[in-house]
């Protein structure tokens, strides 16, 4: 597998994909506190409603989509209009392979473009794969809530991550 990854906005085409490897993070990862699988429908009605500041983009190694990543407002409350969540999902078979860093950059990227001034995530414990990427990326932990999931039978704290975007 090359190390190469494309990214692009996702489009109608892209669901299928999508909503697979969402739902190989729902039914085996903390990567989303989702505990029922989607279907295509689904992701096709989400996808519509995302608007001008809230892109969802896609990677792609030789036409095959290996991840796709969602950068979306952290509330909708208007003095939080500069501060927005990334979230990313990677192909269980592409993963290690410079997908998430690819993604991630390509939302910081977007973020930068949009206005944003802070990028938020929020990640489980023991998921340090996803930690280690984000912090890479230059993300600081900057919280920890405590016991606000529960997944798997097992209650499951939640890091907080934050990063402050440079202004062109």
């Amino acid at each position: 597998m090359t190390s190469d990854h494309g990214c692009r906005p996702a489009e109608e085409r892209d669901l299928p994909a999508i909503t697979e490897i969402y739902n190989q993070a729902v039914l085996g990862t903390t990567g989303t506190f989702d505990t029922e699988p989607k279907t295509v429908e689904e992701r096709a009605e989400w996808l519509g409603r995302q608007g001008e500041r809230e892109p969802v983009i896609v990677s792609f190694s030789d036409e095959r989509v290996t991840g796709w990543a969602w950068l979306h407002l952290w509330s909708p409350k208007r003095a939080y209009e500069g501060t927005g969540e990334v979230t990313l999902y990677v192909r269980e078979d592409d993963r290690g392979n410079g997908v998430g860093t690819a993604l991630l950059r390509a939302l910081c990227e977007s973020a930068r473009s949009l206005g944003y001034r802070t990028l938020l995530a929020r990640i489980a414990e023991k998921n340090d794969a996803s930690l280690r990427l984000h912090e890479a990326a230059g993300f600081e932990r900057v919280g920890t809530m405590k016991e606000v999931g529960f997944k798997f039978d097992r209650l499951l704290d939640v890091h907080l991550l934050q990063k402050r975007i440079e202004r062109p």
